[in-house]
């Protein structure tokens, strides 16, 4: 998405612990957040500079918070769950600046209403393996929306990066797309 919008980055893994506990009254949308701040700064300690973005996206629902399935029995409990009532997909956003340490971050939420599976389709999904590496177990672009019946927000939030607000957070930072100032992943 961020090439496709055209900047000019590096990925660069943080390899952090992204099932760390939430702290007591934590909302997700903060815990979300902060784990995007802990990948950022993770990586922007490995660089003498560059501004480094992270994110992280969790999936809420009936204030259950569902991160990425560890197997299929995982994806199935928690398609279980969200194929039946409302979530809050949810991604924060932290920008860090290695040279300075300074430090932004923020989070977007949509909602998502989903159209059940049949069994059958459920199974076909699980054994397509679609649900691997995804907040929810699923990815909203897999299927054209086939198992989407409402989004209210961003979409490219629920693919996992939410551009407008990255967009904007970017550009406090100054980058710019199509050959601005550069960017680590």
């Amino acid at each position: 998405m961020l090439a496709d919008a055209g900047y000019v980055f590096d990925v660069m893994p943080a390899d952090v612990d992204e099932d760390q506990p939430m702290s007591a009254g934590q909302s997700p949308a903060d815990w979300a957040a902060e784990l995007a701040l802990l990948k950022a700064r993770t990586v922007a300690d490995r660089l003498d500079d560059g501004i480094v973005l992270g994110a992280d996206t969790i999936v809420v629902a009936n204030g259950e918070i569902f991160g990425k399935p560890t197997n299929e029995a995982d994806a199935r409990r928690i398609l279980s769950v969200l194929l039946h009532t409302p979530q809050d997909v949810i991604t924060g956003v932290a920008i860090v600046d290695a040279a300075t340490g300074g430090c932004e971050m923020q989070h977007d939420t949509t909602r998502i209403v989903m159209t059940p599976m049949t069994p059958a389709q459920l199974d076909d999904y699980i054994a397509g393996g679609l649900w691997r590496g995804k907040a929810g177990a699923y990815g909203i672009q897999d299927h054209d929306d086939a198992f989407v019946r409402e989004i209210a927000g961003s979409f490219s939030n629920v693919v996992g990066l939410p551009m407008e607000l990255v967009g904007e957070l970017l550009a406090r930072w100054g980058v710019q797309p199509s050959g601005g100032a550069g960017l680590e992943l």
